[in-house]
């Protein structure tokens, strides 16, 4: 029987809902504001014995989120109308938002422009020496080239277990 993630981009937070059955179309509502725009997160598994002990834990990310977050983007980068920058800016404020990541201050006007439509070629010939000189993202422990970042809150974790009807 098993048990699915999602995520409330309303709430920033993953919700896990048990199923009596493999349900992969069924998408709940949020447990706390009721929006019906949840989605689906890849399972994590847990590691064990040696694997676990061999694991990489000087990385300045969550691996895993990093992970679960490039996995639902990649899902939903396959929806994406090209001709919109305004969804590949939202794509690009997700994965910022689930793993903690900061983007630069050139790379945040480039996508604040993006946001509002404006075209994205247009925005790389304005600010191509900019976005070049700069790391794109800033890792959560204040490594880049643009100097410490302040922390995005990571989503929070309902350990509830609610029910997939």
């Amino acid at each position: 029987m098993p048990i699915y993630e999602f995520y409330c981009g309303v709430c920033h937070t993953i919700y896990n809902f048990f199923s009596k059955t493999v349900n992969t179309a069924a998408v709940p509502f949020c447990p706390k504001c009721k929006s019906d725009t949840l989605t689906r997160q890849v399972s994590v598994f847990a590691v064990t014995g040696r694997a676990s002990d061999e694991a990489d834990t000087d990385m300045p990310i969550d691996e895993q989120k990093l992970e679960r977050a490039m996995a639902l983007l990649g899902r939903e980068a396959e929806h994406i109308n090209e001709e919109d920058p305004r969804q590949a800016a939202d794509l690009m404020r997700k994965l910022t938002d689930m793993t903690g990541l900061e983007l630069g201050p050139g790379m945040s006007e480039a996508l604040r422009r993006m946001a509002q439509g404006e075209d994205p070629d247009s925005i790389e010939a304005e600010m191509g020496d900019v976005l070049e000189s700069e790391d794109p993202f800033i890792l959560p422990d204040g490594k880049g080239k643009t100097g410490p970042a302040q922390r995005r809150s990571l989503p929070a974790k309902d350990d509830t277990l609610y029910d997939l009807l």
